[in-house]
């Protein structure tokens, strides 16, 4: 029978895991208490760092189903469970571990996904979700004036050539006939 406090601590992260929308499982051997306070500040508000025991956070995976990351659970193992943007995670412990060495990324899950340490490096690479939003509205924004242009195109060249017209006319009646002159009889 287990131990109510160790079947606590399952809930707890099988919760965590359910609930967040990236888990990074790191090794933090040779880091200091001061150094994960500042890896903690580094990820940014929507993540929580942990450090946890191998076995209970295998167990809560499993529960959560995730068996993906069963290979990962050896050694010292932290735990970043990410509920807000994942970019801005993962670019606090990529910075943090060009730093600090000793901070090893093992692997993850990203929405029920399994990741290796180096498509975590990527997914720090890639911009804020704000900023690939903005890109797009951009973009959007750009292909709409674009067809709006080419949809407005034929009616502006008609009310060009038609002005273009009138004004000939105006001037002299270039767009009328000349009169023809009457030819001497013979």
């Amino acid at each position: 029978m287990a131990r109510p406090d160790k079947a606590a601590a399952v809930a707890e992260l099988t919760d965590q895991f359910r609930s967040s929308n990236a888990a990074v499982l790191t090794e933090y051997r040779g880091l200091t208490v001061a150094q994960l306070k500042e890896l903690r500040r580094s990820l940014g508000e929507n993540a929580q760092y942990a450090v946890v025991k191998n076995t209970l956070t295998k167990i809560a995976a499993n529960e959560a189903g995730i068996t993906s990351l069963d290979d990962l659970f050896n050694g010292p193992t932290a735990v970043a469970f990410v509920s807000g943007d994942p970019v801005t995670s993962a670019k606090g412990l990529r910075d943090f571990a060009k730093e600090n060495p000793n901070l090893i990324i093992k692997g993850g899950v990203l929405d029920g996904k399994a990741l290796s340490a180096d498509e975590f490096k990527k997914l720090a690479d890639l911009e804020s979700r704000e900023v690939l939003l903005a890109k797009l509205a951009g973009g959007m924004k750009a292909s709409m004036a674009k067809a709006a242009a080419t949809f407005q195109a034929p009616l502006t060249k008609f009310v060009r050539t038609t002005d273009a017209l009138r004004s000939k006319v105006e001037q002299g009646g270039a767009g009328t006939p000349a009169p023809v002159e009457a030819e001497a009889a013979e």
